[in-house]
């Protein structure tokens, strides 16, 4: 594969060394050559941070280097982005999650597959990257 997007969890879950990660996933990322992580997920981690609905191993005030480090590229949000979030329907009712659906419209817009556990995603016109 040359090229993925990392959903917030496995990018937390790979860069924490979680078990979570299916070993099958971890390689399919390191095997990639563009290994991509939305600006939309630092927000997300943040956000989720301070409502302490997840926990890091780190200070989120050093997750710039640690990113840094990983050789991963950052993606920004883009006008294409939104105007694909725009017009991306609503299949699941439940499924309203903004940073899920900025996720799902980027890798739309830019034809990349996603690496999440999130079924969910399969209703939607993206490759999901899941065991």
């Amino acid at each position: 594969m040359s090229s993925i997007l990392l959903d917030t969890h496995a990018f937390i879950w790979l860069a924490e060394n979680d078990q979570k990660l299916p070993t099958s996933v971890r390689e399919t990322i390191e095997a990639t050559d563009n290994v991509f992580v939305s600006i939309v997920s630092f927000w997300e981690i943040s956000i989720k941070l301070k409502k302490e609905r997840i926990f890091l191993a780190c200070d989120f005030n050093d997750i710039e280097s640690r990113f840094e480090s990983t050789g991963f590229q950052l993606l920004s949000i883009s006008i294409k982005d939104t105007i694909q979030l725009y017009n991306l329907p609503f299949y699941l009712k439940e499924h309203k999650d903004p940073f899920d659906r900025l996720l799902i419209a980027q890798a739309i817009s830019r034809s990349l597959p996603l690496a999440s556990c999130d079924k969910c995603f399969n209703a939607y016109p993206i490759q999901r990257v899941w065991e």
